[in-house]
């Protein structure tokens, strides 16, 4: 196993109380195995991301949990311990809109460069020799080191910050909806590159978006997300194919089906407030199975058919 989560908590202080973001998840991670996080807008697909490489803001309320890379507790280590000896060294982070944070009066190359010089004290000239042959890897013409961000496309800046998150050549490499922001045909080449990093490089990936249909393309595992919790966790054939939990359901039956006549169905209510979450299972007052016991108790993830499912219909 490369990677080992267990009762992540992530939690924001704010003027109405805490919001729960992120709420006792466990996941794990295969070394050349790409995990898939799906789930509604505001879910905490992002922030279990955040907490992963303890990229926090200030108002952060509760963070606890334990992480391991391999046999190391990421969570004993201090904050310069983390910064010099795994983030971006062992797992990096190619953020949501990143491709929107270069800085317009500096080369994209010396960007790209400067976890180089940074981190391995590599000299400017040595650390662009290394960033021309990144760029080759993710499909960029060398000579793109000269140029600023506003010479390049959505797709080209968005290959730039894929190469930035390779330099150190990390084991784990998390993007968060990488593709968002980008029409369709570029999607789709973006999609093929992170297949051919993950061919070439043998680097394991967690994959964050609410596009079940794009990630189908690339995981190899699949955890939904609701309000803040994991409520499956499974292989991809398992989850899209034979879905346990009701939200899954409900999340893959709301997608259109180009070789099928079934209309699309919508979920019922709206997402829960995690300040103030619904008690019991989340998900109680849109589900269509509700039982008295769904108000009262959350329940515990439990293995159902390969597949990891936080429902009282299993137990």
């Amino acid at each position: 196993m490369l990677l080992e989560v267990s009762g992540l908590r992530l939690y924001f202080k704010t003027l109405r109380g805490d919001v729960k973001a992120v709420d006792g998840v466990s996941l794990s991670l295969d070394k050349g195995k790409t995990l898939g996080i799906v789930g509604e807008s505001g879910c905490g697909k992002s922030s279990t991301a955040n907490a992963i490489v303890r990229n926090l803001p200030r108002n952060v309320s509760r963070y606890e949990g334990k992480i391991y890379l391999e046999d190391m507790d990421l969570t004993i280590l201090n904050e310069a311990e983390f910064r010099s000896k795994i983030r971006w060294r062992r797992i990096s982070m190619v953020f949501q809109g990143a491709m929107n944070s270069l800085n317009p009066v500096l080369k994209v190359g010396f960007q790209v460069a400067e976890p180089l010089i940074i981190h391995k004290g590599l000299r400017k000239e040595e650390a662009l020799k290394i960033v021309e042959e990144l760029f080759r890897l993710v499909g960029l013409p060398p000579d793109i080191v000269n140029r600023y961000p506003h010479e390049l496309s959505g797709g080209m800046k968005q290959r730039a910050i894929i190469a930035m998150a390779l330099t150190l050549n990390p084991d784990i490499l998390i993007l968060d909806e990488p593709t968002s922001a980008l029409d369709v045909s570029i999607q789709a080449q973006i999609m093929n590159l992170l297949k051919s990093l993950k061919r070439k490089l043998g680097i394991s990936m967690i994959f964050i978006t609410h596009d079940i249909a794009l990630a189908s393309d690339i995981c190899d595992d699949f955890g939904v997300m609701y309000a803040g919790e994991l409520v499956e966790l499974g292989s991809a054939e398992k989850v899209l194919l034979s879905p346990k939990h009701p939200y899954t359901q409900k999340l893959l039956s709301s997608i259109p089906r180009l070789h099928s006549d079934k209309t699309p169905e919508f979920i019922p209510g709206a997402p829960p407030d995690l300040v103030a979450p619904p008690s019991g299972c989340r998900f109680h007052p849109r589900c269509p199975y509700v039982m008295d016991k769904c108000y009262r108790e959350n329940p515990q993830s439990i293995l159902v058919n390969g597949s990891f499912v936080k429902c009282w219909l299993y137990k």
